[in-house]
């Protein structure tokens, strides 16, 4: 029987991203390992058996589908799909956001109390980088209201703020602790993280009340709310694993999954499914995640902090400094 390439897992990276090629009787018994190539560039192994290679996804591919090839591997090959670099220059710390016409939100968070010339930026389909708004102190966690406004926490002032068409921004909600994660229900209640264990509940009139507990977070709460309305919430601690949270409409806290290692951003696609972003090193990447399925890894990655989707299935994962993106059919 020779040697063949079954799969890659999984099916979707970003350059530096760890992914697995699976098949039969490759050649890892030579002096030397079979090369692999990820598009037209060669790719660094770091694990080899006869049934497995795991290679780096190396930088300067372009966004699409790249074919994966093992050296002395013939017949048919499989390919992964690759989300480019869509943004650079950021300071990204929670998920970007896409508005109603498409164009992705991303920030420029600084460190503690840094002003920054710009605090948002607005990235059009085309990916073109424009000046969005300036003057929030270290912007955090952004979502979209039922307003289509775009509303934006700082973590340094406790605040949230509503952004205007033209960038101006005005206050919403204050005394919010150190607000990161933000998310809105259906009818127009939005929900703030308080990295320190508090996740509370804003109104439409702005007035804040503590909505549930939590264990605090040594970086920063984020939120995304289900399509049943149950709130999402996921914090990174000092332990090894972390729980992603489910809370109920009355406040009742419940952890969804536990096992991941510092989940970070996480969203649900246009079917409805949860992604989180796992940081944790070595296995960094964005999963899927069901209540009765083991989580699967869909797009392999590092560093990454946030995840996003278009409604037209448009996926895009960011790093601190860099947004990438994937057009999906």
């Amino acid at each position: 029987m020779p040697a063949r390439v079954a799969a890659v897992q999984p099916t979707m990276a970003i350059e530096g991203g760890r992914i697995a090629i699976l098949g039969e009787l490759f050649p890892t018994d030579q002096p030397q390992l079979p090369g692999v190539r990820v598009g037209d560039l060669p790719a660094r192994a770091v694990f080899a058996s006869p049934s497995r290679l795991d290679v780096i996804v190396p930088a300067g591919l372009t966004e699409g589908a790249a074919p994966v090839r093992v050296d002395g591997v013939s017949g048919d090959t499989a390919s992964v799909s690759l989300a480019a670099p869509f943004a650079s220059g950021l300071h990204q710390v929670d998920n970007p956001v896409f508005d109603h016409d498409g164009n992705l939100y991303v920030t420029f968070s600084g460190t503690r109390g840094q002003q920054v010339p710009v605090s948002i930026f607005r990235v059009t389909r085309a990916g073109t980088r424009e000046t969005f708004s300036s003057g929030i102190v270290n912007p955090t966690s952004m979502a979209v209201g039922p307003d289509g406004m775009l509303y934006v926490s700082s973590r340094f002032e406790g605040i949230v703020y509503r952004v205007n068409a033209d960038g101006t921004t005005e206050s919403y909600a204050t005394d919010l602790g150190v607000a990161c994660g933000l998310a809105f229900a259906s009818d127009g209640t939005l929900f703030v993280g308080d990295r320190s264990g508090t996740i509370f509940r804003v109104a439409r009139s702005g007035k804040a009340t503590t909505f549930a507990t939590l264990p605090s977070s040594v970086a920063a709460f984020h939120l995304a709310i289900a399509p049943d309305g149950a709130l999402f919430v996921t914090g990174p601690t000092l332990g090894s694993y972390d729980a992603v949270y489910r809370i109920g409409p009355a406040g009742e806290v419940s952890e969804f999954y536990v096992g991941l290692g510092r989940p970070q951003g996480l969203a649900f696609d246009p079917s409805g499914v949860l992604h989180v972003v796992e940081a944790l090193a070595g296995s960094s990447g964005v999963y899927r995640l069901t209540a009765n399925a083991k989580p699967e890894l869909v797009l392999a990655g590092p560093g990454l902090v946030g995840v996003a989707f278009d409604f037209d299935g448009t996926i895009v994962v960011c790093s601190n400094d860099t947004a990438y993106r994937l057009l999906r059919t």
